[in-house]
């Protein structure tokens, strides 16, 4: 190993990415593309495959000159927005239609029959998810159902999640999932070696498409030569939220990890046993190494950043993300005005994928910033939700870490402590899942012995504790309750 770098490609929903880091956590440089977003439909969305990969090999690329050659870099470590389904065919390695991303819609109605026919109870015992259009395998069977090239594929098709995709291109055809995106898809059962048989049966999807589950970290494969100029090693994978959590530094019960990006991510790890949830929230593999799988208990939120680039894209209520610190300091509490911010249906603990968003108690003293500040507030509400759920399922949060770029609002964090009343914390470097995946890799291509040690590369952090009376608590929790009853 004549390099000691560790190259991160971080694909998310909004931009694909590559960063490099140094073996003690410092992050080098950074390259970023944006991702084009397809709407074709109400509640449909996709991206264009070839587009994330022909993006995220640019990063690549480019990270590969900052390093100075591919000998300067020790290993790879991918880490991608999960649930998203990519369809190619094997022969050409080109894809079959646009990926079909995790906030997609558009199998509400089989999801709905699944539950109708009494099979949510099955897949939820052994997946650890609920049945919502949110997981892959709806995905993977509508893809077969309704574009011609992916039903006439055959033994041509493969079927996977984006860090399966990147990795076919990357080897020029080795296919594979890491344990932590196969949780992600309902195929998988969270104490099985494989994907599931019967699983695969009830949803349709031919298990001959799909990749070899993994581990998270080891040497999985190597790069084609001519794509960065000579082979590295990929060591590291693993699902962004997760990839984060380890990031983060979060490994034992009772720690807590939020990603405030698009959507908003809570995880909290639960050990070697595999979490079955009372209230809604999920199970999932946090991580597997030697075939030794630790798991986590998981609440997600469809909108989070995404509802800020809504007031800005479609409102116009602000110019940049970065105004809404002021906005929101601008009055003194929301002037009665709140908003449900279900712009894409409620996730976790709730799962209503019917649900829209609603603004509620306008009236002629309310202005921009109420509503500005009402959005904000609506992060914590949401993020309280599934604290109560997680202490329900036995396993409250003494803390909670942050990142994701919303994070970086001061007001936000600290309206969450309040609100929470737990100390939430912030590395100052909010970049926590490609830095997770570099701990991955570092430990795969064997810089570190295991995950405690790779935790030389986490970042600072600085604290927010509460600093709001019960009084004025309760009454912010009464008036969302009132909102979610309505």
């Amino acid at each position: 190993m004549s390099g000691n770098y560790l190259l991160v490609l971080d694909a998310g929903t909004t931009s694909t990415r590559a960063m490099l880091y140094a073996p003690d956590g410092a992050r080098v440089a950074t390259a970023q593309r944006d991702l084009s977003q397809y709407y074709p439909q109400p509640g449909w969305v996709e991206h264009d495959a070839a587009q994330i990969w022909a993006r995220t090999l640019e990063c690549a690329q480019a990270m590969v000159a900052q390093a100075g050659g591919t000998d300067r870099i020790a290993a790879i470590g991918i880490t991608n927005q999960r649930e998203t389904v990519v369809a190619w065919d094997r022969r050409t390695g080109e894809p079959l239609t646009r990926a079909i991303v995790w906030q997609d819609r558009r199998t509400a109605d089989r999801c709905a029959a699944l539950r109708q026919a009494g099979h949510e109870q099955m897949i939820q015992r052994r997946t650890g998810l609920v049945v919502d259009p949110y997981f892959s395998a709806t995905k993977m069977r509508w893809m077969i159902d309704h574009v011609a090239d992916v039903a006439t594929a055959g033994d041509a098709l493969a079927l996977g999640t984006v860090e399966s995709w990147l990795v076919w291109k990357l080897t020029g055809g080795l296919h594979i999932s890491d344990a932590t995106n196969a949780s992600r898809t309902q195929l998988m059962a969270l104490d099985g070696t494989g994907w599931d048989d019967d699983l695969c049966a009830l949803f349709g999807v031919p298990q001959g498409a799909l990749p070899e589950i993994v581990d998270n970290a080891g040497t999985f494969g190597v790069t084609v030569p001519a794509l960065l100029g000579g082979s590295v090693p990929i060591c590291g994978l693993a699902g962004d939220q997760q990839a984060a959590t380890i990031g983060q530094g979060c490994l034992a019960p009772g720690e807590a990890k939020a990603t405030l990006g698009t959507g908003a991510f809570i995880l909290t790890p639960m050990g070697r046993a595999v979490p079955q949830s009372a209230h809604r929230l999920l199970g999932t593999v946090l991580w597997q190494m030697g075939g030794d799988r630790h798991y986590a208990l998981e609440g997600s939120i469809f909108v989070a950043g995404s509802l800020i680039q809504w007031l800005r894209d479609q409102m116009g209520m602000i110019a940049q993300a970065a105004d809404t610190d002021a906005i929101a300091r601008s009055v003194a509490d929301n002037g009665g005005v709140w908003m449900l911010p279900a712009l894409s249906g409620l996730g976790a603990p709730h799962w209503r994928a019917e649900a829209t968003g609603r603004i509620t108690g306008l009236t002629h003293a309310t202005g921009r910033a109420h509503i500005v500040r009402a959005a904000m507030e609506s992060m914590a509400h949401q993020v309280q939700d599934l604290a109560r759920a997680f202490a329900a399922d036995g396993a409250p949060w003494r803390r909670l870490r942050i990142d994701g770029g919303m994070s970086a609002n001061d007001w936000i964090a600290q309206d969450m402590a309040d609100i929470l009343d737990v100390p939430v914390e912030r590395p100052h470097d909010v970049e926590t899942t490609a830095r997770g995946a570099a701990l991955l890799a570092g430990v795969g291509v064997g810089l570190f012995p295991d995950l405690a040690a790779a935790g030389v590369m986490a970042s600072e952090r600085q604290m927010f504790t509460a600093d709001m009376n019960e009084k004025e608590r309760g009454k912010r929790l009464a008036g969302w309750q009132a909102l979610l009853d309505d």
